[in-house]
């Protein structure tokens, strides 16, 4: 018999089983719009491509792209915006390392930019370019046919190139129908910016005659390379109130962020003060006013309270019963209202509502406290009782209106329940000490800050009388 072959003593050692690799692409994080847009207000051609204009903060570029407001798909995306002040035509500069879809698709970036810029959005920077000689009387051309209303010599901080005699120059309000062409088709070009820079603004119609545009003008000097240039502009809806007369509403007020902080924002309400004093409305009132805007409105509101001799008299009245002895020692605290025949004066001969006037008036009683420190602590007593007023209701020192606030997964500064009691009687919900210490703290931060707001305009109003 033939022998069995012997097996080799070491057997060959298998080869490891190679594992497979399986990649996953990062999920798209995107960014945000407000973060690679730039965009900038240029005046001249040189200005187009470079960084050299006017770059400015929109209010917010995240709300045109989408509920979370990001853009995805792009990688080192930057978008430069470039907006003429001759013509208001747009050009936007798209550029990026590339695209990948990572989940979340690749925005198109056209649609975006069109919701904002509209028909102003130009295809080519060439076609911007073209519109500073095509489209240099633009301006010029649109208001040859307004109602030219008011002039005022403002220091020229706008033209740089002026010579020392020349640091002046010549502002004038021209008023528009906005149901005019000329007029709807100005508006239709400023409604990027008023997206851009004024918070919480639609555009207006232009087909509707109850607009009226009210553009601050700078006018040029006579010299063929300078332009008119807008620094600014209102617009307000006339109402009718029964039985002859109108009501204006101040709806959107913007001045372009180069010429901001020079007075040109007063001014134009100062216009629209005389305006509605020269034309007899019934009032002058203001959509929803911000904070900054409000302080200018109420130092131009002063300017007329305090020539108003009506007004002075009730003030010294006001004010020598202020003085007559600690106010904050008693149970019930007079509000220091202003008589109802000197608000409806002011409200016939000046305009100005009854909650505006009761805004002035605080600061009205202010002024008139001389010396102020002897008597401040009966004024903030006032000041705290009508904010609190304001906030609880007038009966609050009584079980009025009371403010709880409860558990809420949502942003605890608004979580909270507002009832009012029947006839002062007891509710059944008390507050711990907790909740009435976080109340007391609240409206103390409102009492403080309404402080700092009237001492601010009190010192800007005397430091105009002198």
């Amino acid at each position: 018999m033939g022998q069995k072959k012997q097996q080799s003593t070491a057997d060959p050692i298998p080869e490891p089983k190679k594992r497979r690799r399986v990649g996953f692409t990062a999920v798209d994080a995107g960014v945000e719009a407000n973060d690679c847009i730039k965009i900038f207000l240029v005046s001249s051609k040189e200005e187009v491509g470079t960084s050299n204009g006017y770059c400015i903060s929109p209010v917010d570029l995240n709300s045109f792209f989408g509920e979370d407001g990001k853009i995805y798909g792009y990688q080192g995306l930057k978008i430069t915006v470039w907006i003429s002040i001759i013509s208001f035509h747009a050009y936007a500069d798209i550029s990026f390392d590339g695209t990948c879809d990572g989940g979340k698709g690749i925005t198109d970036l056209k649609p975006a930019l069109q919701s904002i810029f509209g028909e102003t959005l130009v295809e080519t920077k060439d076609d911007l370019l073209q519109t500073f000689s095509t489209e240099s009387h633009f301006l010029s051309s649109v208001v040859s046919n307004g109602e030219k209303l008011q002039y005022k010599a403002f220091r020229d901080d706008i033209n740089h190139n002026c010579s020392p005699e020349e640091t002046t120059s010549n502002v004038e309000v021209v008023r528009m129908v906005v149901g005019n062409s000329a007029a709807g088709h100005l508006y239709s070009r400023l409604v990027p910016l008023v997206l851009l820079l004024v918070d919480g603004s639609n555009p207006i119609d232009v087909t509707d005659p109850s607009w009226e545009l009210y553009l601050l003008i700078q006018k040029n000097r006579d010299q063929p390379t300078t332009q008119n240039l807008l620094l600014g502009f209102t617009a307000v809806y006339r109402f009718y109130h029964y039985p002859d007369s109108s009501r204006l509403r101040l709806s959107q007020i913007l001045v372009l962020p180069p010429y901001q902080h020079r007075g040109y924002g007063g001014y134009l309400v100062e216009v629209l003060s005389n305006i509605a004093i020269s034309e007899d409305v019934y009032d002058l009132t203001v959509e929803e006013p911000l904070d900054y805007f409000q302080h200018v409105r109420t130092c131009v509101d002063m300017k007329h309270l305090l020539a108003f001799n009506p007004v002075q008299e009730a003030i010294k009245s006001a004010v020598l019963q202020l003085k007559r002895g600690k106010l904050s020692k008693k149970t019930h605290t007079p509000r220091f209202m202003p008589p109802p025949d000197v608000v409806d004066n002011v409200r016939k001969s000046l305009k100005i509502n009854k909650k505006q006037f009761l805004q002035c008036w605080e600061i009205l009683v202010y002024l008139g406290l001389d010396p102020v420190d002897k008597y401040m602590e009966d004024y903030l007593t006032i000041i705290s009782n009508r904010v609190k007023a304001d906030i609880l209701g007038k009966d609050s020192e009584i079980a009025g209106k009371q403010v709880i606030q409860v558990p809420s997964i949502h942003d605890e500064e608004v979580s909270f329940v507002m009832f009012r009691s029947r006839n002062g009687a007891a509710t059944g919900v008390q507050m711990d000490k907790d909740q009435t210490k976080t109340q007391e703290e609240q409206l103390q931060q409102l009492v403080d800050e309404r402080i700092k707001e009237i001492k601010l305009i009190a010192e800007k109003v005397s430091q105009q009388r002198v």
